[in-house]
């Protein structure tokens, strides 16, 4: 065997080996990419599901219902195509009897009250996943500019609503030690929240009764003599329009978010 012929068969050697090294780091990196694709899909799929199961009853309207789902049959589909296990084909599954229970209207969930700031703080990290995933559809082109217009504002709305709503829970608690100034802070405070969307017309109610009940605690505060039995009465009253706020449908019927 000369020297020619050796220096080839190193020479192939050589090409052999680096090829199979590349092979060998090219699979691995899809494997990893793979298993990091298998992962966002995931975590894309259980946060959405979130925003259905925890978000009150009284924030989700069918649209956003429906948005929300087709995110989670995206995933889904996504997941299945890259045969990741039966869970996968689960997933899909839920996603389409979720849409047919939205689309039917029989998913209703009982109306969250938002009375600590606990829950109000946890409302409040959902509404922005919610937010930026109709941002996320939006660049994706999954939806359209107008209705990524209306259904972000709405979000907007009820990030106020989330906020003022846990002024309302200060005030009435200090309505119930009889420190009505402070009360009547929150109130204001509240009122200011709601202000920030009063575009819409159930902000404008809510400031109206805000302002009504800021009125009605300032005249007690005045005479200086308030009557516990009168602002119990008058804050149960306000109590039940605000927790009752978002609980039907009228606000599809009186607010056009499209201006």
């Amino acid at each position: 065997m000369n020297t020619t012929t050796i220096v080839l068969i190193l020479a192939v050697v050589v090409i052999v080996s680096i090829l199979l090294i590349v092979g060998s780091q090219l699979r691995e990196r899809s494997r990893i990419e793979r298993a990091r694709r298998v992962t966002a899909l995931e975590d894309t799929y259980n946060r959405t599901l979130r925003l259905l199961t925890e978000l009150p009853g009284q924030y989700l309207n069918k649209e956003l219902k429906l948005l929300i789902i087709r995110q989670m049959e995206k995933a889904a589909a996504d997941l299945k195509s890259l045969k990741a296990g039966e869970s996968a084909a689960q997933k899909v599954q839920q996603a389409a009897q979720l849409r047919q229970a939205a689309e039917a209207g029989t998913d209703k969930q009982a109306p969250v009250k938002v009375d600590t700031p606990e829950k109000s703080k946890h409302i409040q990290e959902l509404l922005q996943v919610l937010f930026k995933m109709l941002e996320s559809m939006h660049k994706a082109r999954q939806i359209d500019g107008a209705t990524a217009k209306k259904n972000l504002k709405y979000v907007l709305f009820l990030v106020h609503k989330t906020h003022a709503d846990l002024h309302v829970f200060r005030a009435r608690e200090h309505v119930k030690q009889n420190q009505i100034r402070k009360a009547i802070h929150e109130y204001h405070l509240a009122s200011t929240e709601m202000n920030k969307s009063r575009d819409n017309p159930l902000a404008v109610k809510a400031i109206k009764s805000f302002r009504t009940r800021i009125d009605e605690l300032e005249e007690a505060a005045r005479e200086n003599n308030e009557d516990q039995a009168a602002t119990q009465e008058s804050q149960t009253t306000l109590d039940r329009e605000w927790d009752t706020f978002l609980h039907d449908d009228e606000w599809k019927k009186k607010a056009d978010y499209d201006d």
